[in-house]
């Protein structure tokens, strides 16, 4: 948990950093497999986990470094993961979409469209029964609102009252495809009411407004009153994947959104006000794109797993 202004900044800074040098990195055909950046959705993730503590625990997606930083996930076992390397985190069998490390309550990303929703559900009951006061919170995008698996979900959740908070991170697209094109009610917190849960919009690059929305969601959560659907407006800067020539949107949508940094709002906040001046925030800028280029020159210099240990970690009834 963590709340000084300065904080969430510096956390923010860390996946715009992150997000940023991998995309070179993949340009530079240094990478495995894809990316799926998270760059510009920022505020997002740290504004939910910035509030969450140890006890608490987090369902990311395909798109999930920023949760897995803002959750607290070390940085180098983090990169060395997504390089497929035998130091990462889950000794290079995870990759890109897929890292976990439940000592800090990340359960897992998902490759698998609205897959991450009901073990969010299955935590929160668990934590429920535990008594412990803890509670559960997955991720997820607006195309997975259309997936049988979050009306399942949905529905058990406020059955049941579980401690979980569903957190849907809207960019606006399923993959390449106009999330307002699939559906009547292009909101989804709406939804939230046909389950008898509370639901609520909220502007998902404004971090404050983010921390706000996610206090009143684990307040309730943790007095027992059950589940709330959170939608946060954002917006992915880059494709579905790196590489992906988006042509199923206009230069002038990106630049609209990209004037809406959720960093360079943070930032400006910080500047108005009396937390820090310019050179503090650029020694932050700085810190946190060294801390990651040291990371992914820790990955690189990993070595692969052994293939004789492909099966470790592998059980059988």
């Amino acid at each position: 948990m963590y709340d000084a202004p300065l904080d969430l900044y510096a956390r923010m800074m860390l996946i715009r950093a992150c997000e940023t040098q991998l995309n070179d990195v993949f340009a530079r055909n240094l990478f495995p497999g894809y990316i799926h950046s998270y760059l510009g959705q920022e505020a997002c993730a740290v504004g939910v986990c910035s509030l969450l503590g140890d006890g608490d625990k987090v369902v990311s997606t395909h798109r999930g470094r920023g949760h897995y930083l803002a959750k607290g996930m070390a940085l180098r076992p983090m990169m060395a993961e997504m390089f497929g390397r035998a130091s990462g985190i889950c000794g290079g069998r995870a990759g890109e979409m897929h890292a976990a490390d439940p000592a800090i309550g990340v359960l897992g990303g998902n490759g698998i469209v609205g897959a991450g929703l009901p073990i969010g559900a299955g935590a929160a009951l668990g934590m429920q029964l535990d008594g412990a006061g803890a509670v559960a919170v997955a991720f997820f995008g607006e195309g997975a609102s259309n997936n049988g698996a979050f009306a399942e979900t949905l529905n058990v959740a406020a059955a049941w009252r579980l401690p979980l908070l569903l957190v849907c991170e809207n960019n606006l697209y399923a993959e390449m495809t106009p999330f307002a094109d699939t559906v009547a009610q292009p909101r989804v917190a709406a939804r939230a009411a046909g389950y008898g849960l509370p639901g609520e919009t909220v502007d998902g690059n404004d971090v404050f407004a983010v921390r706000d929305a996610t206090a009143r969601a684990l307040a309730r959560a943790r007095a027992g009153d059950g589940p709330t659907l959170l939608e946060l407006e954002t917006y992915r800067w880059g494709g579905h994947f790196e590489g992906d020539p988006k042509k199923y949107r206009s230069r002038d949508e990106e630049a609209a959104w990209k004037a809406r940094c959720p960093v360079a709002r943070l930032r400006a906040v910080l500047l108005a006000g009396s937390d820090a001046d310019a050179a503090r925030l650029d020694a932050i800028d700085a810190a946190a794109e060294a801390e990651v280029a040291e990371a992914i020159r820790f990955a690189l210099d990993s070595p692969l797993p052994e293939p004789e240990r492909a099966l470790d970690h592998v059980y059988a009834a």
